[in-house]
C-alpha cells in the first residue's frame, strides 16, 4: 500500500532523511524509533506529500506523491491519510462529536450521515456518552481518543502518529497504543508510529531505527 524508496532530505546543509526506504501494508503497524531531532517528523511530513524530497519516492498504492500537484495531494491527505499528533490539536471551541466530524464534514458528507459514523467511532475509542462534551472537560488521555477517532473516521487507509503519548502518563500511554494498535488493525489501515520511546514501539508489528545514517530494523 505504501512503499517508500531512497528518500532523501535535507535543511541547508544539514542532511536529515537519508536514503529511507520502506513498505508498509494495509493491516501493518510499523514503530520508527529515534531521538529527538532525528528527522522522525520530517519523515511523517514528506510520506504525507506535506514537505517535498529532495530524492526518492512516496508511492500510495502505486501513485508517486511527487507526480501530484498541490491540490492533487491535498485530497488524497483528506481522502486517504488519518493524522495523530502529540498536541491532540483537537478544536477547543467544538464538542468531541464535532471535532471526530471534520473530516466528513470535509468531505461534504450529509450531516445525518456524518454523525452517525462519528457516534460509531467515539465509541469505538470508549468515548459513548461524551459527545457532547467539550475539550477543557476532558482528560490528556480521553482527548488523545478524541484525536485517535477524528484520525480514523474516515476509514483511512494510511494512519500517521507523531509521538501520539509524549503528553500522557504512563497507564493513559499504554491505553492509549493499545486503541491505537486495535483500530488501525480493524480499520486495515497502513499505521506508522513514530516515537522515541522503545516502550512505545514494543507493540508494533516491525520496529525500525532512523539515525543520521538512515532506517534499519530493530531486532
Amino acid at each position: 500500500m505504501l512503499d517508500i524508496a531512497g528518500l532523501e532530505k535535507s535543511f541547508g546543509a544539514r542532511s536529515v532523511l537519508r536514503s529511507v526506504s520502506l513498505r508498509v501494508g494495509g493491516g501493518e503497524y510499523i514503530a520508527i524509533v529515534g531521538e529527538s531531532g532525528v528527522g522522525k517528523s520530517t519523515l511523517l511530513n514528506v510520506i504525507a506529500g506535506l514537505e517535498p524530497a529532495d530524492a526518492g519516492q512516496v508511492r500510495f498504492e502505486g501513485t508517486d506523491l511527487g507526480s501530484l500537484d498541490d491540490d492533487a495531494r491535498t485530497r488524497l491527505r483528506r481522502d486517504c491519510f488519518g493524522f495523530v499528533f502529540q498536541a491532540f490539536h483537537v478544536l477547543p471551541h467544538l464538542t468531541v462529536l464535532q471535532n471526530v466530524a471534520l473530516p466528513l464534514l470535509l468531505r461534504g458528507q450529509e450531516k445525518e450521515a456524518m454523525e452517525e459514523k462519528a457516534r460509531q467511532t467515539i465509541a469505538a475509542v470508549g468515548l459513548g456518552g461524551r459527545e457532547d462534551s467539550m475539550p477543557r472537560e476532558l482528560s490528556g488521555g480521553e482527548l488523545q481518543r478524541v484525536a485517535i477517532a477524528r484520525a480514523l473516521v474516515g476509514e483511512p487507509k494510511v494512519v500517521l502518529a507523531d509521538e501520539p503519548t509524549g503528553n500522557l502518563d504512563q497507564e493513559n500511554a499504554r491505553q492509549v497504543l493499545e486503541l491505537l494498535r486495535a483500530q488501525v488493525k480493524a480499520h486495515g489501515a497502513a499505521g506508522i508510529l513514530v516515537t522515541h520511546s522503545e516502550a512505545a514501539a514494543a507493540g508494533c508489528d516491525r520496529r525500525y531505527r532512523l539515525t543520521a545514517s538512515g532506517l534499519a530494523p530493530i531486532g
